[in-house]
């Protein structure tokens, strides 16, 4: 069932999450705006607000060398903050983007699900975990609904970080050494993301909650570079070298500048399922676009430049 729709408003509407969704909205001809968070709280603009839609947020840093602080003030405090302006207002709807990482960093069992106890080891992790239980702590007035989606890796347009390390390495004809690691990962489109944040915001018979957003089925880090091979016609080079070699020319890139470090190696070849079970559920309808269709589309991105 939809609803009266309002104003869409965003927080972190410069980040790659942010420019995505604003175009998205904008190309529904849904009436979409940033929310200034560089203005005091009390001066916020939310009048005529029918969603407001929170993406701000300190990222993962790999190189270890943000302050626990820093995530703090952004993940958490700002999350409060937010959180607490939008029951103030008249909006009806919040989503916040948190992460699956506010629950595990690195995962054991078969498939992440919404029933999994948190447990982060990363400052990062717990920034986002503090945030989400400080929303879930709150008491949700009447007639509003309050979502918070624990994304994994999104890609798309305008993507950085481990994703273009390997569109290079596919894109420059240089053979994968990693190939002899065998993982399933799960991934997330930013198109299969602003899909379903339109749904959360168009729709009432969404019941308030947690939830995982992934694409459709996992992909192995090898397959992920057979695609993009693919997609811009290039016969993908797979290397099998020994793990416990690759392992070792890692952890000597924890100390010099090497393009593998221990962390790396572990993003690349670490599997990491993220089960959609629960939102699929509660959508009712298919994700627009399939594991490998999106990445595809996002490789054909890179490659338009």
């Amino acid at each position: 069932m939809k609803i009266g729709m309002g104003e869409i408003v965003v927080t972190g509407s410069t980040g790659f999450v942010g420019t995505n969704l604003l175009e998205y909205l904008r190309s529904l001809d849904i009436s979409a705006r940033a929310l200034n968070l560089r203005t005091p709280s009390p001066e916020w603009d939310l009048a005529n607000m029918h969603a407001l839609v929170h993406l701000a947020g300190k990222a993962h840093d790999l190189r270890s060398v943000s302050k626990p602080e820093e995530y703090y003030q952004v993940n958490t405090v700002l999350s409060k903050q937010i959180f607490d302006a939008f029951l103030r207002s008249d909006a009806k709807v919040f989503i916040m983007l948190s992460s699956v990482k506010a629950v595990r960093d690195t995962l054991h069992e078969e498939a992440l699900t919404e029933e999994l106890l948190p447990d982060p080891s990363t400052v990062y992790g717990k920034t986002k975990l503090q945030a989400e239980e400080y929303v879930l702590s709150q008491p949700i007035p009447d007639g509003k609904h309050v979502f918070i989606l624990r994304p994994c890796i999104i890609h798309g347009r305008g993507n950085k970080g481990n994703l273009n390390l390997l569109y290079r390495i596919a894109k420059l004809g240089f053979p994968y050494t990693l190939a002899s690691f065998d993982n399933q990962r799960s991934f997330l489109s930013a198109e299969n993301l602003c899909f379903v944040i339109k749904e959360l915001i168009d729709r009432t018979d969404i019941p308030s909650g947690i939830y995982n957003v992934s694409d459709d089925r996992p992909l192995s880090t090898n397959r992920v570079i057979e695609i993009m091979s693919e997609t811009i016609m290039k016969s993908p080079r797979l290397w099998k070298i020994n793990k416990r070699f690759i392992s070792g020319i890692a952890r000597i890139g924890d100390f010099l500048p090497l393009p593998l470090n221990s962390e790396r190696l572990q993003k690349l070849t670490e599997s990491y399922v993220v089960s959609n079970a629960k939102l699929l559920d509660a959508i009712k309808k298919p994700l627009p676009v399939s594991s490998e269709e999106g990445l595809r589309k996002t490789i054909q991105s890179f490659a338009n430049g």
